[in-house]
């Protein structure tokens, strides 16, 4: 439902853009950085609004890849801690002590929240 909303708000905004640069066709004169030259308004609008869109998607595209590495990274980690604690688990049990519930889903999934807390398994061990 957010999506829908953000293309009907696109599509608003297009039109808006859209009507205000056929509103101003006349011929303006535009200074570069190494002379001027003369364009129509329509052309100097639609290219302003196409360069705007542009840098704010390669900016929240790069955002994205960021954090989707940054993500995978601490999935990673999240795996091997969640090894390690398994390993920890079989060791406490090879060793005569009770054995601790397993978690019983996978750790890189972020929906569930069943692993054991670190200060539960230092509270454990030290009984």
């Amino acid at each position: 439902m957010k999506a829908q909303w953000y293309i009907i708000l696109a599509v608003i905004f297009a039109v808006l853009i859209a009507i205000f640069a056929v509103i101003n066709v006349d011929s303006v004169q535009v200074d570069y950085l190494f002379g001027t030259g003369s364009a129509p308004l329509i052309l100097i609008i639609l290219f302003s609004v196409l360069m705007g869109v542009l840098i704010t998607a390669s900016v929240g595209g790069l955002r994205m890849f960021k954090l989707n590495r940054e993500v995978r990274a601490l999935r990673k980690d999240s795996d091997k801690k969640a090894a390690e604690i398994t390993e920890l688990q079989e060791k406490r049990a090879e060793q005569g002590h009770e054995e601790l519930e397993r978690p019983t889903t996978n750790i890189s999934d972020p929906t569930t929240n069943t692993y054991p807390t670190s200060e539960r398994i230092r509270d454990e061990y030290r009984q």
